[in-house]
């Protein structure tokens, strides 16, 4: 088609008016929109649907992608906790989530034994324990495993033991192209401070945080600032987790500020995907979802309609 035939045609399909700011496959020079990040959900947001048999594990994309229009999604080992070397269920998962668009992210993995263990036989068994993890992440097209970093002994002692496992870990990852990321989950992980020191001493490209922004209990009644434990860890963040638990009448998340927190992100350089986590009792499962959603959203609009284009 020669140009003015393609202009004329395109002025009869806008009934006449201007295309102002088309951007598509036939015009070249055309900005992106801007998006300062990507929204994904984690497959712990639907645990007790899971955990009762209301959704299916192979499910969770469909579900994601259908239910809630999210392309993104963040796996949990426990729901399949068996089918890690299984690779005809894995290749299962894989084509499903291809069928709906929908892309895999990382595989959060717990109950593999503590990669701090002061004890070296155990700590090299929950080493090797998290490969198998590796390599199903890396079949799925996964960028990650998120795994935790729990250590005993005094806070240097500590810090030596888990930079030990993890650095073992993430040159096994290395190998096949995933990182080893860790999460604030309790204990000393939940320092902000304690967990950046122990990235430094790893000092690999391959490790790296997935900032959570309500886990930061130490333990007890000892709980570290929530947003200078975020602002700590977006420097080595290969994900963010948007943990919600309540919300009021205005669709604010009560224990967390969202903006505030949100801001730390994204002035961080980070630009990646923000993980919806909802863990709360006050709404259901979808409705916690569906909030958390609309609200990352107004605010992603808000900081898009901020920038300079």
């Amino acid at each position: 088609m020669k140009r003015r035939e393609f202009l004329k045609n395109t002025a009869i399909i806008s009934g006449g008016f201007p295309l102002i700011g088309f951007c598509g496959s036939f015009i070249s020079g055309c900005k992106k929109p801007y998006i300062p990040f990507k929204i994904s959900l984690a497959e712990w947001s639907l645990h007790r649907s899971i955990f009762n048999g209301t959704i299916n594990h192979l499910d969770f994309s469909s579900v994601a992608k259908k239910e809630f229009g999210i392309s993104a999604v963040e796996y949990v080992n426990i729901f399949f906790f068996d089918k890690a070397k299984d690779s005809s269920y894995l290749k299962e998962m894989k084509m499903r989530t291809d069928d709906n668009s929908v892309k895999n992210l990382l595989i959060m993995c717990d109950n593999e034994g503590n990669i701090g263990d002061p004890d070296q036989k155990k700590r090299t068994q929950a080493v090797e324990n998290h490969y198998k993890w590796a390599e199903a992440a890396k079949l799925l097209g996964c960028h990650s495993i998120r795994v935790n970093a729990k250590s005993e002994g005094t806070y240097k002692n500590q810090i030596e033991l888990a930079a030990d496992g993890l650095r073992k870990l993430t040159e096994f990852g290395d190998n096949i192209g995933i990182n080893t990321i860790v999460e604030n989950h309790g204990g000393l992980s939940s320092n902000g401070k304690w967990l950046s020191s122990v990235m430094k001493k790893v000092d690999h490209p391959r490790v790296g945080t997935l900032p959570d922004f309500g886990n930061f209990k130490i333990e007890g009644d000892e709980w570290y600032d929530r947003y200078q434990g975020v602002r700590e860890l977006m420097p080595y963040a290969r994900a963010v987790s948007a943990k919600s638990h309540e919300f009021d009448s205005h669709g604010s998340e009560i224990r967390t500020d969202f903006n505030k927190m949100m801001k730390i992100v994204l002035d961080s350089g980070y630009s990646g995907y923000v993980g919806i986590e909802y863990e709360g009792s006050k709404h259901t499962e979808t409705e916690g979802i569906k909030l958390t959603l609309e609200l990352l959203k107004k605010i992603r609009d808000t900081v898009s309609n901020q920038t300079p284009k």
